[in-house]
């Protein structure tokens, strides 16, 4: 059994995927880090100056404070304003995502259509008139009946 996992993590797909896990997660910073340090104060100016992550809803009682970070010392919040931001975060990740896999492909493309010593397969030649009347012919004794 040991050997087969050292197999199956020696595979070339299994690396591929531990590093694309380890830059995405790198990545998921810089884009954390777009949303709450450029696009959300510009939505915030636009919208009147406010704060989304500052956005919740007390589920208790004692819970008076003005910032979510009281309001969760003081008891249960619905922190809205924290879900929307990563709801953000997650479509400008998925959309550079898409945009990436999508110039990839593009790439990959123009790459097929441009590779050395693959010229485009051109029609081939019709074959000369005696080659053509000799294929009739052994069309044509092909389709008779044997006796």
């Amino acid at each position: 059994m040991l050997k087969e996992f050292q197999e199956f993590i020696a595979k070339g797909n299994v690396m591929d995927l531990a590093v694309g896990v380890i830059i995405g997660g790198a990545f998921a910073l810089i884009v954390q880090s777009l949303t709450d340090d450029v696009i959300m104060p510009v939505v915030g100016a636009i919208f009147g100056g406010f704060d989304f992550s500052n956005y919740f809803l007390p589920l208790s009682e004692n819970v008076t404070a003005p910032t979510l970070e009281a309001a969760r010392e003081q008891g249960a919040v619905l922190a809205y304003g924290s879900f929307l931001t990563v709801l953000l975060n997650f479509l400008i990740l998925a959309w550079i995502i898409f945009m990436m896999v999508k110039a990839v492909n593009n790439l990959r493309r123009g790459l097929e259509t441009q590779k050395p010593g693959q010229e485009a397969a051109a029609a081939p030649a019709p074959p000369p008139p005696d080659v053509q009347l000799l294929t009739e012919i052994r069309d044509l004794l092909a389709k008779r009946p044997t006796v």
